[in-house]
Formats: structure tokens, C-alpha cells, sequence
């Protein structure tokens, strides 16, 4: 039963997969957000082709501003490109260790720091840099973010991919379609884990949400693409973003503790369930 329910997956992530990769072209965003929604549902699948439709998809044209305005929106984007960064690092490092036959902890250290390191270096880092005005600046001000978000991607993973190795058995192999179904839910389950966490960062300007591209009508250059615009936000009094900025700086330290920790507990977790399961 499960090999006729991965290959039902499989097709149905082929199908998606393709849709989503000639849609996303026409719509309103930049070549990272489309990017980062073509390898999101190549990671789940219709799940990411539902998401890309529901939360991105421009509905009638000249509407993408406001349709994306919506904060859960907003943070559908921020968590997507996340997890599409970070999700190419993290397969990166399984398909490694799997040739290597690390150890488990061994094998979870390589994908964090695989991915984390994808994610931070090139998906923050280099395709956010026109926001942050240089490189350098674009990797000091997504640290913090792709940390936090980070731990909290590989603790839904490390929980789904431990159950789904001991349901799927036999050698854990990239070579096998069991490995990438296991790998596939559980970047799903990463991308659920993580959604609070990047709402809080969207929330406190920590990290900007789904954004709009257009380009202009006019002009020979056709290709060239309008400067990045983020949907309209109400204008606050200069004490109210005082407040918020000293709520983030309080609150900071605990989201931190709160990601390591749940991370940590994921991580002695799978243990037991190896012990229990397995």
C-alpha cells in the first residue's frame, strides 16, 4: 500500500511541479519568489501548488498587491522562502551522508549546517542583497531570522523524517523513492513547524513577507523590472514602532531559547523514537 501511495505522490508532485513552473512566470514577483515556489513544490508536492495558488497566485491582474496585503500571506512568503533555501541545502547533506552511512546525529548536524548555510549565503544573503544594499549587509541583517526560523524547520523534520525512515525500512537511499518521499514529508512538516515562527518575524519587521515585481509597460527594455514594492501598510505613530522595536529586543532572547530548545528536544526525540519504533 505504501509503494501505490508513493507513486500517487510522485505523480501528483510531477503534475504540480510542471504547473506551478509555467504559471509562476507570468505572475508579479521576483525571480527568487518564483524560484522559491518552484522548489517549495517540488519539496510537497500539490500541497505546494495549493499554497502557490491560495497565497500568491495573482487572481485578475493589477491585484497582486492587494491580494498578497493579507499577513498570513505575507508570512506564507517569508516561511516558503525559507524552507525553498534551506530545503536544497538539507537534501544536499542526506544524500551525502547516506553515500558517507553517517551516523544519525551525525547525519542531522550535516543537514543543518548544509542547509542553513544554503539558505543564509544564497537565498538571503545574495538574492536579498539589492534590499540590504551590499551582501554584507544582507547577511548581517538575515542571520538572526534564518536561524530562528531554521531551528524550527529542522524540528518538524527530524521528528517526520525519524518516523517515516522506520515505516518506509530497508537502507535509506537516494537511490530508493522511499528516500525521497520520506525527505519530501518532511520538509512539509518543516514548513509547518516553522510557519509561527516567521509570522512573529514578519510581525516584528524581522523579516519582509510576500512581495510585488512588475514590470513596466512602457519602454524597449521590456525585461527590466520595477524596484520591489511591499503591500501598503498603515503609517504608525514614532512611539508605537519604539514600542515594537523594545518588545522585539525583549522578546528576542526568548524566541531564541524557545528555537534552540525546540530543536533540542527534537533532536533527543528521535532517538527514543528509533529506540521505540525501530
Amino acid at each position: 500500500m505504501l509503494n501505490g501511495v508513493m507513486l500517487l505522490w510522485f505523480l501528483l508532485t510531477a503534475m504540480a511541479l510542471g504547473f506551478v513552473a509555467i504559471d509562476v512566470r507570468s505572475m508579479p514577483m521576483s525571480r527568487v519568489m518564483k524560484w522559491g515556489f518552484v522548489l517549495l513544490t517540488a519539496y510537497t508536492g500539490p500541497i505546494g501548488a495549493f499554497l502557490y495558488v491560495l497565497g500568491c497566485r495573482e487572481p485578475l491582474p493589477g491585484l497582486h498587491e492587494r491580494y498578497i496585503a493579507a499577513r498570513w500571506r505575507q508570512v506564507l512568503g517569508s516561511t516558503m522562502h525559507c524552507v525553498a533555501g534551506d530545503g536544497v541545502g538539507i537534501l544536499a547533506g542526506a544524500v551525502v551522508a547516506s553515500f558517507l552511512t553517517l551516523t544519525r546525529p551525525a547525519e542531522i548536524g550535516l543537514e543543518y549546517v548544509l542547509g542553513f548555510a544554503f539558505g543564509w549565503t544564497i537565498f538571503q544573503g545574495l538574492f536579498m542583497r539589492g534590499m540590504a544594499g551590499s551582501y554584507r549587509r544582507a547577511l548581517e541583517s538575515t542571520f538572526l531570522p534564518e536561524f530562528l526560523s531554521m531551528n524550527l524547520v529542522m524540528t518538524g523534520m527530524v521528528l517526520v523524517a525519524t518516523v517515516g525512515r522506520i515505516a518506509v525500512g530497508g537502507a535509506f537511499s537516494p537511490l530508493t523513492p522511499g528516500f525521497w518521499f520520506v525527505m519530501s514529508m518532511a520538509l512539509l512538516a518543516g514548513f509547518l513547524t516553522a510557519y509561527p515562527m516567521n509570522w512573529w518575524l514578519v510581525a516584528n519587521g524581522l523579516k519582509h513577507g510576500m512581495m510585488t515585481v512588475r514590470k513596466p509597460a512602457y519602454g524597449s527594455d521590456a525585461r527590466a523590472e520595477l524596484p520591489v514594492t511591499h503591500p501598503p501598510m498603515p503609517a504608525a505613530p514614532a512611539e508605537d514602532r519604539a514600542g515594537r522595536e523594545k518588545v522585539a529586543r525583549n522578546e528576542i532572547v526568548w524566541m531564541l531559547v524557545l528555537s534552540v530548545a525546540l530543536f533540542a528536544i527534537a533532536f533527543a526525540a528521535q532517538a527514543e523514537i528509533k529506540a521505540v519504533l525501530g
